[in-house]
């Protein structure tokens, strides 16, 4: 359109020149060499326009002569550079498709048409992966991390490391994510191979630094890198403490608090070093604080670790306790645990009644069956609750929410998926459930046994020959 346009204009302006030169006519005359020419100005403009047009025919006639053969140098590399990324393309997608002869095929062509291996080395070390010769591969990828571009070393940096996580050599695939990550740290999946790498070799301050970056790139937000940096924290307070710094797994311990108020057992554990270094009162406001925001079944356990009296005085320590989260489940099933084993029957069984109404889990059968026992003697009742026990709901633990392995502690890589921090406090998931139709009838079954093995000990031991 544009092009269009500028042709309209410069043909309106020929023509408002050449309106112009009809309109005015003159006379020329020139003297040459003892020639004399006389002619109108109309005709000198004809013949210096025809004299431009052959000029420019036979120059381009004579460019198209010298310049021939380099233009057509040139149009035969771009059409061999348009084959070599066209095998180049058809490769990758024969890769994908798992034809591994037709992938090597294409790649020595696109190594031929290209002639940059660069481009075509990973295609090669692909090919040479999909038909199982790692070797080959590992050459390729070799050569790649070896060239000059960035995007090449890169490519080939992380083929290495593929192929050493898959070869289970933890200490050299370390040592390529690192490389990776310094070449490229805006790659998501090398920054998190890398992190993976640093926590199951151990090597926390480094996992940390890792962290950071991996924020400040926005590969996580800022919770879950303070997340993963409490638990980092929370592990270094374990080491130090088994080293002998005791200083030192304090002030871990207290940085995993700070970064993550409501992880429970970053909690717990610095609440117990504080014990230990002697400072009781700040021990207890570390638990409460976090009862505030997370009640947990660890806590109540560690406040009762930390009161120096006997059950009167536990039970005091969870009712202050209690009071800064009153309504919650886990209020009421710490105060029947204190009051259960300060013998406070009444007490126990109110907040047991609270619970069993909302929340009735196998935990709450089970002190219920503590309770019948201990303040009635009832063993019959207590025997009930015990198979109520079995068909209620699980207790709660920690479990992977990554592969399902249940563990009887907290810890911050599971030990069968090794993945970090997955472990959750939740409720096992059931093999079958029980319908309240179901349950009824197991109670009622449990009733008729109470009331035979009651028969049973009235009527007396069996006369003999019976």
């Amino acid at each position: 359109m544009i092009r269009a346009l500028i042709f309209l204009c410069l043909l309106a302006v020929l023509s408002l020149v050449a309106a112009s030169v009809a309109e005015t006519p003159g006379a020329v005359t020139l003297d040459w060499l003892g020639y004399r020419v006389e002619t109108s100005v109309a005709v000198l403009l004809l013949i210096v326009l025809g004299a431009s047009i052959v000029f420019a025919g036979v120059w381009r006639a004579w460019s198209a002569v010298v310049n021939g053969p380099r233009r057509m140098r040139r149009w035969t590399a771009e059409r061999r550079q348009q084959r070599g990324y066209k095998a180049l393309t058809q490769g990758m997608v024969a890769v994908a498709a798992g034809d591994a002869t037709e992938a090597r095929r294409l790649a020595r062509r696109a190594e031929t048409l290209l002639g940059e291996p660069p481009l075509t080395m990973l295609l090669s070390a692909q090919a040479a992966q999909l038909s199982g010769d790692e070797k080959a591969a590992g050459k390729f990828f070799h050569a790649m991390a070896e060239q000059s571009e960035p995007e090449t070393r890169f490519l080939g940096l992380h083929g290495m490391l593929t192929q050493a996580m898959h070869d289970g050599d933890q200490e050299q695939a370390l040592e390529l994510a690192k490389q990776a990550s310094e070449l490229n740290p805006k790659t998501d999946a090398v920054a998190e191979t890398l992190f993976d790498l640093q926590v199951k070799t151990g090597d926390w301050h480094d996992a940390e630094d890792t962290v950071k970056k991996a924020v400040k790139a926005k590969h996580i937000d800022a919770d879950e890198g303070k997340r993963r940096r409490a638990v980092i924290a929370y592990q270094q307070s374990i080491e130090a403490q088994s080293e002998g710094r005791f200083d030192d797994a304090v002030g871990h311990a207290k940085r995993a608090v700070n970064l993550s108020p409501s992880f429970v057992p970053a909690a717990t554990r610095y609440a117990d070093l504080l014990a230990d270094a002697g400072k009781r009162r700040r021990a207890v406001s570390v638990i409460e604080e976090a009862w505030v925001r997370q009640p947990h079944p660890l806590l109540a356990a560690a406040m009762e670790r930390l009161s120096s009296g006997g059950a009167e005085d536990r039970l005091h320590a969870i009712e202050r306790l209690a009071g800064y989260n009153r309504d919650h489940e886990e209020s009421h099933v710490a105060l029947a645990r204190a009051a259960l084993a300060a013998k406070r029957w009444s007490e126990a069984r109110e907040h047991l009644d609270i619970v069993a109404r909302i929340h009735a889990t196998s935990r709450i059968a089970r002190l219920m069956a503590e309770l019948e026992e201990g303040e009635k003697g009832d063993t019959d009742a207590s025997r009930g609750w015990l198979k109520r026990a079995t068909m209620a709901e699980p207790d709660a633990a920690w479990i992977c929410e990554s592969c399902g392995n249940v563990s009887a502690e907290w810890e911050p890589v599971c030990g069968r998926c090794e993945k970090f921090d997955s472990f959750l406090w939740m409720p096992p998931p059931r093999i079958s459930h029980y319908s309240a139709t179901e349950e009824a009838a197991a109670m009622a079954d449990a009733e008729i046994d109470t009331e035979i093995e009651g028969e049973a000990e009235s009527a007396g031991p069996p006369r003999a020959g019976a």
